[in-house]
């Protein structure tokens, strides 16, 4: 299927990441003009030289420097935008952390410090961005913002609360937003990954067991790939997707739908 994104502005935020810079690419060979918005504390030396590779093919993408916690750096970023490519037509909040496997404890040993930050990044910080973008996807018809949630918002895990309440809040936040913006000609949507092979998650699997163990709970019997998230965000992007607003997919492999192990 081929989606065109000629003449349209798309912000990705945590676009140094693995995921988030498969979606820059995916919009910008789409033709989209792209936002490449990394955090200020150091990644955005990869937000630039993201950005760079894709001028040297000929195509448009500035990088920036966004704390999605912060909101005034927010509303200037978003400023910025739609001042050097023209507007904003789509919004990706992809920027996001979690604890390491050392960092996992019950609720009652968790520590309150990973706590604050998890939440004043993963839903505080898609709160600010949307909020934000919001007047200037006004600005532009058939705009929308896709938010990154993940299964672990649907089906919590333990000894990740803090990654599972802001996930689930995204959702649910999403759907808020998809009421009030429908008249508006905004639509919101949420992707929901399973597990997927980028660097950092593959680091907490190095173990053939455990990995093992993981794949044993997924049907297709293997992790997703970043630019099966990318593809699913573009989809939902376009003008394709233009009847679907306030729904989650999930780009999971079946996790979700149940064991697939014998009993």
């Amino acid at each position: 299927m081929q989606i065109d994104f000629t003449g349209k502005v798309v912000a990705v935020t945590g676009a140094a990441g693995g995921l988030g810079s498969a979606m820059v690419r995916r919009f910008s060979e789409s033709g989209a003009a792209v936002a490449v918005c990394g955090r200020r504390d150091g990644r955005t030396g990869r937000a630039e030289a993201l950005a760079a590779e894709i001028a040297q093919t000929g195509r448009t993408a500035k990088a920036y420097a966004l704390d999605v916690s912060d909101r005034e750096n927010v509303a200037e970023v978003c400023r910025q935008i739609a001042a050097d490519l023209g507007g904003i037509d789509v919004w990706v909040n992809n920027a996001g952390i979690n604890v390491g496997p050392e960092q996992r404890r019950n609720v009652d040993q968790f520590d309150d410090g990973w706590w604050d930050a998890i939440v004043k990044v993963d839903l505080d910080g898609v709160y600010n961005c949307s909020k934000a973008a919001v007047s200037y996807l006004k600005k532009r018809p058939g705009s929308n913002l896709v938010n990154i949630s993940s299964i672990v918002g649907l089906v919590p895990l333990r000894r990740q609360c803090a990654f599972t309440a802001a996930k689930a809040g995204v959702v649910n936040f999403s759907k808020a937003m998809a009421l009030e913006l429908a008249e508006f000609g905004i639509r919101v949507n949420v992707v929901a990954p399973g597990t997927i092979g980028i660097v950092k998650t593959n680091k907490l699997w190095t173990d053939p067991t455990a990995m093992e163990g993981l794949l044993s709970h997924i049907p297709m019997h293997r992790q997703g790939t970043p630019d099966e998230i990318a593809d699913t965000v573009l989809f939902l992007s376009s003008d394709r997707a233009s009847y679907i607003t306030g729904t989650v997919l999930t780009v999971d492999g079946g996790w979700l739908c149940g064991y697939a192990r014998d009993f």
